[in-house]
């Protein structure tokens, strides 16, 4: 039995605790805020993310969270105690890299259930590569799905 995209996400929902966005800016400004491991990929991690997250590409995660890879990331393979929010545009990608780390011993581990996508929505601030604050509705923009054609469901 093979399963769809939408089987693996509730497959994940499961196990993996979800934030929204007021609750992950209250923890932010908590004494020890989480790690946001944002799993964009790295040109959509420019355009706009939560200040102070740290890009690992979701294509590269489970080698970022060992030593000894191209990949590594440091500020995350260090922390499997510490509390992570794992992010992403709309809260899919996030929620399948958050079990994956899940999996690989990370032991308090959560997905933004909106993504950056409800960060914005909820006046939350981004930022762009340079450090500069994203205006919410060019944001809005970035964050908007873009379709071609071919990718869309045939008609029955």
């Amino acid at each position: 039995m093979s399963l769809s995209y939408a089987d693996l996400l509730a497959q994940a929902r499961e196990r993996v605790r979800e934030w929204m966005p007021w609750d992950l800016a209250e923890r932010l400004a908590a004494p020890a805020p989480p790690l946001v491991l944002d799993v964009r990929e790295a040109a959509e991690f420019a355009a706009a993310h939560i200040a102070g997250a740290v890009n690992v590409p979701r294509g590269v995660l489970e080698q970022a969270c060992e030593w000894d890879h191209d990949e590594t990331e440091p500020a995350l393979v260090a922390q499997t105690a510490r509390a992570i929010v794992v992010v992403c545009r709309s809260g899919k990608r996030s929620l399948l890299a958050a079990a994956t780390l899940q999996q690989l011993g990370y032991e308090d581990v959560v997905s933004l259930a909106t993504g950056v996508r409800g960060w914005n929505d909820a006046d939350a601030p981004l930022v762009d590569a340079s450090g500069r604050t994203v205006d919410g509705d060019a944001a809005e923009a970035l964050f908007a799905p873009h379709l071609r054609p071919e990718q869309r469901r045939p008609p029955r």
